[in-house]
């Protein structure tokens, strides 16, 4: 059963880097954890009304975004931003949706691209998906300036696409992006999530609840994986919403018991936790 992942982290996870070339190279590691594992969606939420919070929100945000888009429409769909500064230290992701090759002629049908609407007439769109022309589709339902998903109907001099929802893909097509402005109490609540996990140094060791876990994981159709952050991890963000985190979610996991530093950064629980997940269940 293909399951819909999401990861959810808090703001605060950058906060303590002061410079914004550290903290864009931190989103960077969060980013590519985030497309190895095949992550669907990472939700970044604010562990305070803090500006400096709200203002890490904004910066992950974009820089994931900017992370998932492949090369070839970036120019176009992000403007010059004092935030994408170190922009060029992001590591790129190298996903199916970040093709290599730009030429129109290599272009075969049935293949996905991502794409950007360039121009619209009554009948039709012209579409930049990254090769040396725009390509054709016979539709005019999108404005100009949006991205779409598109799938190649026609090759040859002449290429023509259809739109295509991403969930019809069969391979990985990347992460969306978004913030969640609320209490964390409140995702975690959201009838879209069949499972919910929380990450935590005082929760169950892995090892330990592994087997309920794997029955829960194989019924669930989307799981929420959340994170907290060094200096804030997910018990004192609920109780300083006035929760109890044990009550929120489905299990609160210690995916790294035994550690031998004193805290374990946010990008660093990503990648340690999704690893240990992928070697036991399916999404």
């Amino acid at each position: 059963m293909h399951k819909n992942l999401t990861i959810a982290l808090p703001a605060s996870a950058i906060s303590d880097t002061p410079h914004l070339r550290e903290k864009t190279s931190k989103i960077g590691l969060i980013g590519r954890a985030a497309a190895i594992f095949r992550v669907n969606e990472i939700i970044v939420y604010a562990g305070s009304s803090k500006t400096r919070q709200l203002n890490d929100s904004h910066l992950m945000t974009t820089l994931l975004a900017y992370m998932e888009t492949p090369q070839y429409l970036r120019k176009r769909l992000f403007k010059l931003d004092p935030q994408l500064q170190y922009a060029g230290i992001l590591p790129p992701l190298r996903t199916p949706h970040h093709p290599l090759y730009s030429k129109s002629t290599s272009l075969k049908v049935g293949e996905n691209r991502e794409g950007v609407v360039l121009a619209r007439n009554k009948d039709s769109l012209l579409i930049d998906i990254g090769v040396d022309k725009p390509v054709l589709m016979r539709e005019n339902t999108s404005a100009i300036g949006t991205r779409l998903t598109t799938r190649v109907v026609k090759e040859g001099e002449h290429v023509e696409v259809e739109n295509l929802d991403r969930d019809q893909i069969q391979v990985y097509w990347g992460y969306k992006v978004s913030a969640h402005e609320r209490p964390i109490t409140g995702l975690f609540k959201e009838e879209k999530f069949d499972l919910t996990i929380a990450t935590s140094k005082f929760g169950t060791r892995y090892a330990d609840v592994a087997e309920k876990l794997a029955s829960e994981w194989t019924k669930a159709k989307s799981v929420l994986v959340a994170f907290g952050a060094p200096a804030e991890g997910l018990f004192e963000i609920a109780r300083d919403e006035g929760a109890n985190l044990n009550d929120q979610v489905d299990f609160v996991v210690n995916t790294i018991p035994n550690q031998g530093t004193d805290t374990v950064r946010t990008e660093e629980a990503v990648l340690g936790s999704l690893a240990i997940f992928n070697t036991r269940f399916e999404w």
